[in-house]
């Protein structure tokens, strides 16, 4: 017998070999209908596994994200399985789930798939799910392997095996479809019984640009079609809320061959929100007792040596400069230059917690295949700061971090959130993270206990921790709906040892401070990424790069509309006249198109009068009031940062 814990707590006792299928069943034929897969011991597994020993039992349904992860990842063997058969020869390298959906990336040889080819696909994918194939696991030696993928020719899955050993390959075969992977899968295709192909992509092998560039094809699948066309919708509304269309179209960042790919220029329009984002964190900060600080945007070799970089992040950092025999790098992150100020004066516990902050410019090479618009970027401008204190005043500390994070949620508008804890893996200890097993734990429980406390939702999630302790991601959601990661809270043990640094506690004796990285706004290109998508381009009022346009109904009202502008601009209020010699529908079109929160139209009466008209973007005529009463709106809508 075994004995089986469930979520709740519940413990029951099962025969020996069991699966977690035979356990659904056995509490009701409709919830073994849902089951997708099962976490055994915290590891998601098939739902047809053997439990073997006293286990924690999770059933895995499509309303969890592992089982969306699973169901998708399962979608993409059955889109193999189609271009398989469409496509004899076909040779495959990987087909991950992503956030919404799955991809799978192949050689076909030369041959293009059409977008008629890929609503066959489509079609043959559903006539296979009918099928009911069920997704079947076998255990495979590294030779037979081996031996398999080198009888059809495919050197992808050959590259694969290589990092692999013996006891960890599998392959999973559904219908006529075997593929190397390590799983987990859904019982059966049955399940999938909408499927949608998004789009086909190009994609270089293993995301280098000096590889073979292989055909991507990308999806999505459901478990009904009621939830695929409510998520086409989301498509079709995430289509006019790209945040590349957007930021073409509103003036606000533009990308040349000439500066080099992920390395985003901002024009004016772009530049007043980051300076508006930069205002409101500067006087948050100031506000919470951070002190900025500015550092350059290269280092001596010997810098990220010390902090451990460079042995564990160098694949993601720019490639040396050599002068007069020293190796510069461009600065990856601001940490390490942030402990040389620290260190630079003698500290004491008088001092802390002392908080460093700096909006610092850091360059990461991200691989050509992975750069998109604002969210994957080569050069990026973070809104970072670093926080010295003593073990003490940690959750203080933490939990003011998190509370910064929520007030920003409500500036914003960002319902939707969670923070994600991730956590080591006690496995990878000495290779992915600092070898100090003791500190780890100990860290990760101050951490949860803060957000317990705090009542702050969050998830826990293995083996995603930094290497030198572990951290908060911020999830949040898109008006839309879609999920964005917005910026990290780090906990870090072992900087603090590395540099050196130390502050002379109450007893007068020298301590290694505990150091929190934390990032609330993230970097000004994922964070306008997202509020180009979340607003639809339609920014609130303090945040738009025009706030107020000025539309004189003909030329001769011109003079007065530049005496209103002129007292609006003296106010502190973006605004700008279209004195084109052109119908005021054709103004009033164009600046809704701009997304300007106000107009001001301007006539006869207006000038008579000394009043405006005003229009609001979306809202259309709100009336007319006197310039005063306008320029008292805007100054109080301003300065309330406002959300829409």
């Amino acid at each position: 017998m075994v004995n089986i814990q469930f979520p709740d707590g519940a413990v029951r006792s099962y025969e020996l070999g069991i699966t977690p299928m035979a356990v659904a069943k056995g509490i009701s034929e409709g919830l073994a209908k849902k089951v997708i897969a099962a976490s055994i011991d915290g590891v998601v597994s098939d739902a047809s596994t053997p439990i073997n020993k006293d286990t924690a039992l999770k059933l895995i349904t499509w309303d969890d994200a592992d089982g969306k992860s699973t169901f998708w990842h399962s979608t993409a063997h059955l889109l193999a399985e189609a271009v398989e058969a469409t496509f004899p020869g076909v040779k495959f390298w990987v087909g991950p789930a992503i956030d919404r959906g799955f991809y799978y990336d192949m050689d076909l040889g030369g041959k293009t798939i059409s977008e008629e080819e890929l609503s066959n696909l489509e079609k043959k994918m559903g006539e296979l799910a009918r099928q009911n194939n069920i997704f079947i696991r076998k255990q495979i030696s590294k030779g037979d392997a081996i031996a398999y993928f080198t009888e059809k020719g495919d050197e992808y899955k050959l590259d694969l095996l290589q990092g692999l050993t013996d006891g960890e390959i599998s392959f999973y075969t559904q219908g006529a479809f075997t593929d190397l992977c390590r799983g987990p899968h859904i019982p059966h295709t049955g399940l999938i019984k909408a499927i949608k192909l998004t789009s086909i992509a190009g994609a270089y092998w293993k995301g280098d640009e000096k590889n073979k560039q292989l055909t991507r094809v990308y999806g999505v699948s459901f478990p009904n079609q009621k939830e695929l066309d409510e998520h086409i919708l989301m498509l079709e509304e995430a289509k006019k809320r790209d945040h590349r269309k957007l930021g073409k179209e509103l003036g606000i960042f533009t990308f040349d061959d000439n500066v080099g790919p992920g390395l985003p220029l901002w024009m004016p329009n772009g530049t007043v929100i980051i300076e508006e984002l930069e205002r409101l964190a500067k006087e948050t900060e100031t506000a919470a007792g951070y002190k900025r600080v500015v550092t350059p945007h290269i280092a001596k070799e010997s810098l990220y040596i010390t902090s451990g970089h460079l042995p564990y992040y160098q694949e993601s950092m720019y490639p040396p400069m050599e002068l007069e025999g020293v190796k510069y790098y461009l600065k990856a992150m601001n940490c390490p230059h942030h402990h040389k100020i620290f260190s630079a004066e003698n500290r004491s516990y008088r001092e802390l917690p002392l908080r460093l902050a700096e909006y610092g410019t850091c360059y990461r090479y991200e691989q050509s295949g992975e750069l998109f618009g604002l969210m994957r970027v080569r050069c990026l401008h973070m809104n970072d700061a670093h926080i010295y204190c003593s073990k003490e005043d940690f959750a203080n500390e933490f939990r003011a971090v998190n509370d910064m994070y929520i007030k920003y949620f409500n500036i914003f508008g960002i319902d939707k959130y969670v923070m994600r804890l991730s956590l080591h893996d006690p496995a990878k200890l000495g290779q992915k993270y600092i070898n100090e097993p003791e500190l780890w734990l100990e860290t990760e429980e101050m951490v949860r206990q803060v957000l317990i406390e705090s009542n702050i939702p969050f998830v826990e999630v293995p083996d995603e921790g930094a290497f030198y302790g572990p951290k908060i991601d911020v999830q949040i959601w898109s008006a839309i709906g879609r999920e964005f990661t917005l910026a990290t809270n780090q906990v870090d043990f072992a900087q603090g040892r590395r540099f050196g640094l130390q502050f002379t506690n109450r007893d007068n004796q020298p301590e290694v401070p505990l150091i929190i990285h934390r990032a609330p706004l993230g970097t000004h290109e994922r964070f306008i990424g997202f509020l180009l998508e979340h607003y639809a381009g339609k920014f609130p009022l303090w945040l738009s790069p025009v706030q107020v346009k000025i539309l004189p109904i003909s030329d001769k009202f011109n003079d007065y509309a530049f005496s209103v502008n002129k007292q609006l601009l003296e106010a502190g209020i973006r605004s700008e006249v279209d004195d084109r010699s052109e119908k005021i529908g054709k103004k009033i079109r164009d600046t809704e198109l701009m997304r300007v929160p106000y107009m001001l139209v301007i006539g006869e009466k207006e000038q008579t009068e000394g009043c405006v008209s005003v229009r609001r973007q979306g809202k259309g005529d709100a009336g007319q009031c006197s310039v005063s009463e306008i320029l008292s709106t805007l100054t109080a809508e301003n300065k309330n940062r406002q959300s829409i």
